[in-house]
């Protein structure tokens, strides 16, 4: 067991995926959750089902890549728990197709949602991590942040982005007692990933299981991801920062 009761954990994208298995793992591990999610029916559902084992959780309904909706959101967790201790910036979407059939309107909604949200979500939250003198931000990005992809340009452009904001942070702040890491996953069984490959097909890029194993011995499952998150969430991980933890079983470096 990692012990992080009392602290409080904020997590974005908490209602599917990785994000999921974020919210429950932390929980069972003693932190307070907040979630925030545009999912309201799966968020709800999480939150009472761990609310009914006892937990301390508690959802929001929220979409990450606009202003208002994030004040409103941090403001509602701070007036419940009057601190913010980990912030995981989980929240992301996927689109896969050619560049020169992507409109403008696809461009901002990736860099929104993927490198934006990360952006708004740290700037309302880490002022108040300052007056604390400590926090913990973890970030969601991707092995395509730096190993680009076929029909994923937009996609490996606002992950990269996000990435270098991410390090940038944790260098301006590390001398006010915050740690900002990364977290870099291949692919994972999740509905992020079944739409990244329906995507691909529709591209005449046949992407199956079979073709993942190849590339990387097998599909990593959510629970691995959120159990590199603890770590660095840790004091264990008290002299990580600024770092780029790849969970990819060698996609990467084959």
């Amino acid at each position: 067991m990692t012990d992080l009761t009392g602290r409080v954990a904020l997590i974005t994208g908490g209602a599917n995926g990785i994000g999921r298995s974020s919210v429950d793992l932390f929980a069972r591990n003693g932190a307070n959750i907040a979630f925030l999610d545009c999912d309201a029916e799966r968020g709800r559902e999480l939150e009472e089902s761990l609310r009914g084992e006892g937990f301390d959780v508690t959802f929001v309904e929220a979409d990450v890549s606009q202003d208002g909706q994030v004040s409103d959101a941090v403001d509602s967790v701070l007036d419940k728990y009057e601190r913010i201790d980990i912030l995981f910036n989980h929240a992301g979407r996927i689109i896969a197709k050619p560049l020169l059939e992507i409109s403008i309107s696809e461009w901002d909604e990736l860099m929104n949602h993927n490198a934006k949200s990360v952006f708004l979500m740290t700037q309302a939250v880490l002022p108040h991590m300052l007056e604390r003198g400590s926090g913990i931000i973890l970030n969601t990005s991707s092995t395509s942040a730096t190993s680009a992809s076929p029909l994923e340009t937009i996609y490996c452009a606002s992950k990269a982005a996000m990435h270098q904001f991410c390090r940038a942070i944790a260098v301006e702040f590390r001398d006010s007692g915050i740690r900002c890491n990364l977290i870099c996953p291949s692919f994972v069984r999740t509905k992020h990933a079944d739409e990244e490959i329906k995507q691909l097909r529709h591209y005449g890029v046949f992407a199956s299981e079979n073709d993942i194993q190849n590339m990387q011995g097998r599909i990593c499952e959510p629970d691995e991801v959120a159990a590199v998150a603890l770590f660095l969430a840790s004091d264990d991980a008290s002299f990580v920062n600024g770092a780029e933890i790849y969970v990819d079983n060698t996609f990467t470096v084959t």
